[in-house]
């Protein structure tokens, strides 16, 4: 494939997205489907919060109720936090706003997000010591650059617990030491947090804190609300990280050796990035469409309800231009997938 072959690739890409769009007389956001979906995620995660905390249940009640708790907040991530937070949720800003920040009301911060992941992971995806969503080190090694420890040889094992425990880690370690250390990560500057910004940090972790933990001491008690907590949280990040896995850290995807992009940048991300189960409509309903995650990271600012026919324009463009489309058709055969790249990587010296 020449240069000039590659520089065109986007180019051609985009004039056929921007047709599509000028041919159905639609706004690039979401429209009254998203926020009729969004509204019944937000109004069932609160009822099942007023459930868990307020009415008595038997155990097995008040755990089944944390779980779908759990799914449900993530649910909240993948369609409000995380459209808004790309601005795509909404032609208006404002909209885009408020539901960036539902990430705060769920504990994390959606201005260090922003930049961790528009930024970090959006431009320079799968580059180590660049793409902070592969950094999890020294627990795991996710990339042919990273150091070998002898407990890796198990991560395909034991992911099953850093997953999970990667929401309290994220909201409770990882958010507090961007603030203290002033910096998203460690290869960037350190960055001017507006007093605004401060403020904003320390009342949203405080009421999270209130309620995912306060409340539910005095109305439960002690152990019944840390077990509460702890299923909630553990299940929430157990979903959130095997979906964002299962798009980049598989076995079909490039992990580049250069800590720089050596193509042009969408064909950079077609070759970093993987689909899966697309034709599952539950699975786009509950993910936000991102088991289209090649569509949404060559264009993050198109509403994932456009995803679908979007998609028959990129594998079309790619076919136009000899690049290799990465799909995997179910989300088990992308899980196994996974797996198996977690193994090769612990295996190889």
């Amino acid at each position: 494939m020449t240069d000039k072959i590659t520089n065109t690739f986007f180019q051609t890409l985009k004039e056929k997205v921007d047709h599509y769009f000028l041919d159905q007389k639609t706004e690039r956001t979401g429209n009254k489907k998203l926020y009729i979906k969004s509204i019944a995620q937000f109004f069932t995660a609160l009822l099942l919060y007023v459930f868990l905390v307020f009415i008595p249940s038997p155990p097995w009640g008040t755990l089944l109720l944390a779980a779908l708790l759990g799914v449900n907040l993530a649910m909240l991530g993948f369609n409000i936090m995380h459209e808004g937070g790309h601005q795509s949720f909404s032609k208006h800003n404002w909209l885009n706003s408020l539901a960036g920040y539902c990430l705060n009301m769920l504990g994390g911060n959606i201005y260090f997000w922003k930049i961790k992941h528009n930024v970090n992971h959006h431009t320079y995806t799968n580059i180590e010591g660049v793409d902070s969503d592969i950094d999890v080190r020294p627990f795991m090694r996710l990339h042919p650059n990273q150091l070998k420890h002898a407990i890796h040889r198990y991560q395909h094992i034991y992911w099953f617990v850093l997953y999970g425990i990667s929401y309290i880690a994220w909201v409770f370690y990882e958010d507090f030491v961007k603030y203290f250390r002033g910096k998203i990560a460690a290869h960037m500057k350190p960055m001017n947090l507006p007093v605004r910004e401060h403020i904003i940090f320390w009342l949203t972790k405080i009421i999270y804190v209130i309620l995912s933990l306060v409340l539910p001491i005095i109305f439960l008690g002690w152990i019944k609300a840390w077990v509460v907590f702890l299923v909630v949280t553990f299940v929430c990040g157990l979903f959130i990280s095997i979906v964002f896995q299962l798009a980049h850290v598989v076995e079909s995807t490039d992990f580049p050796l250069e800590k720089k992009i050596e193509t042009e940048w969408a064909v950079h991300q077609i070759n970093t990035t993987s689909n899966f189960a697309v034709s599952n409509k539950l699975l786009f309903w509950m993910l936000g469409g991102l088991n289209f995650q090649i569509e949404h990271h060559l264009f993050p600012k198109i509403s994932h309800i456009h995803y679908p026919q979007i998609n028959q324009l990129v594998k079309e463009t790619c076919q136009e231009f000899n690049i290799v489309y990465r799909e995997y058709t179910t989300m088990v055969e992308a899980f196994a997938s996974h797996l198996l790249y977690l193994r090769k990587m612990g295996a190889i010296s």
